[in-house]
């Protein structure tokens, strides 16, 4: 049974609440991170194509806003520091998101004020947009870790693949209703519309987040060392990086989002340039991947929460695998290059959303799962630690990739070796991945005392009894 307030499961037999949240529960962190991402996708799609069209400002200068906001996502170590000084994410995730609201709506204002004065209206865009990082660092670090603190462990995989679909689904429903509203186009309208996203998710936020972490919170990961709640920064983060497994996980994170991203500026010229692809079929291209995605992702979640699965392919399993069918899809796409025009482009790139998918939602199933592994009261550190080396490698991942081509194109005149070179590089960076994976299930004493069967039955090869 579980509680209707508070979401969290409630022992029948006892009637006293677990520490583990009910699927409700987990759905309304789902709607926290469809939130974060309604506001996220205005800012860094719409306004980016405001700039570039309407404005008729370089390409570059939202681009560089953006990758601002990656920066700044650099501090998630710092808050989530800051939640594990007391050990509660609910002020982080509402202030985060407040944070972001607030960010959201100075970029709005930003843009219409660029329209009659530049260089105020950029100096303004810029704060704006450090708000806007400082705000999804801030509410995104505390929500993953209180999904990776309150959540059972067998429902991890179909926990990440629910909150982070829900936030595909904020992608989509914001941009379909709030390109409807924009039309007819203006600057009074985005900022009004932007203004009505942002107080919706500080709302919801504030009604979903109510209940679901007790004021006495106890962390439900097991850790293996005590530790100082009053220890400084410095010293908590360098205790976090003197564990073999968080670096090594950095590492995987790092390697794995260079070859989620570097294809991110280059698929849809590659399809142009070798296809023939117009732009709008290039377009489609890229909701052909996402449809992938989100299949992948469903496939994880469904599938890992059925225990006959479980005892036999653990999460570690699925993101092995799906690092590994991420590579090959990359190889078979460098090669339809070659084949030319009439190879299935779009089966292809479908193959490659579908493992992108089911890496992606088996990695934060990982993560989750290895926050509270190593000393105690340091789980915001972990996953801010792993949180900042994603964004460095999603805001620099797409510009090696454009940049490698380039690179290529200096010494070839032949864009098919360019392009295919760098999709083989990803595939040999997901190659590498899939080896760190397996490596950081191994380095834990535990992993050596179970059975294949019990190893499966726990997230990265490590007992949580």
């Amino acid at each position: 049974m579980s509680d209707p307030l508070t979401g969290s499961v409630t022992d029948p037999l006892t009637n006293t609440g677990s520490n583990s949240l009910s699927w409700l529960g987990i759905v309304r962190l789902g709607l926290i991170q469809a939130s974060l991402g309604a506001i996220v996708v205005l800012t860094t799609s719409t306004m980016n194509r405001v700039m570039v069209v309407e404005l008729s400002l370089a390409a570059v200068l939202p681009g560089a806003l953006v990758g601002l906001h990656y920066a700044i996502q650099l501090l998630r170590p710092r808050f989530g520091y800051g939640s594990d000084l007391g050990q509660r994410r609910t002020p982080w995730i509402v202030g985060g998101m407040a944070t972001l609201a607030l960010g959201g709506v100075g970029a709005s204002l930003s843009i219409a004020l660029m329209s009659t004065a530049l260089v105020p209206g950029i100096l303004a865009a810029v704060l704006s947009f450090v708000v806007i990082g400082a705000g999804v660092g801030a509410a995104g670090t505390s929500l993953i870790v209180l999904l990776a603190t309150r959540v059972d462990e067998t429902r991890r995989p179909a926990a990440a693949t629910i909150v982070w679909v829900m936030m595909i689904a904020g992608f989509v429903v914001t941009t379909v209703v709030a390109g409807h509203m924009l039309d007819p186009f203006s600057m009074a309208r985005l900022v009004t519309i932007t203004g009505m996203v942002a107080a919706g998710a500080v709302v919801v936020t504030v009604l979903a987040i109510i209940g679901l972490e007790p004021r006495s919170e106890k962390p439900s990961l097991p850790s293996t060392e005590p530790t100082d709640s009053k220890t400084p920064f410095r010293t908590a983060f360098a205790q976090v990086w003197s564990e073999p497994r968080a670096r090594l996980f950095t590492l995987f994170v790092v390697t794995s989002m260079l070859g989620y991203s570097a294809q991110d500026l280059i698929l849809e010229p590659y399809a142009g340039l070798l296809f023939g692809y117009s732009p709008g079929q290039s377009t489609q291209l890229a909701g052909v991947q996402h449809g992938g995605a989100l299949l992948g992702m469903l496939v994880v979640g469904f599938l890992g929460t059925l225990r006959p699965v479980r005892r036999f392919i653990s999460i570690r399993s699925w993101t092995v695998g799906g690092c590994l069918a991420s590579a090959a899809a990359l190889v078979v796409l460098a090669f339809g290059g070659f084949a030319g025009p009439g190879w299935p482009l779009a089966a292809t790139v479908f193959c490659l959303g579908t493992a992108n998918g089911v890496f992606a939602v088996a990695a934060i199933g990982s993560m989750m799962t290895m926050a509270g592994q190593g000393r105690a009261r340091r789980e915001g550190v972990r996953m801010g630690l792993w949180g900042a080396a994603q964004a460095l490698a999603m805001g620099f991942g797409g510009l090696l990739g454009a940049a490698g081509v380039d690179l290529i194109m200096l010494f070839s005149d032949q864009p098919v070796l360019a392009y295919g070179s760098v999709f083989v590089i990803e595939a040999g960076l997901f190659v590498f991945a899939a080896l760190l994976a397996m490596r950081i299930s191994g380095t834990h004493p535990a992993s050596r005392r179970h059975s294949i069967g019990r190893v499966s039955e726990h997230l990265v090869g490590v007992s949580q009894q």
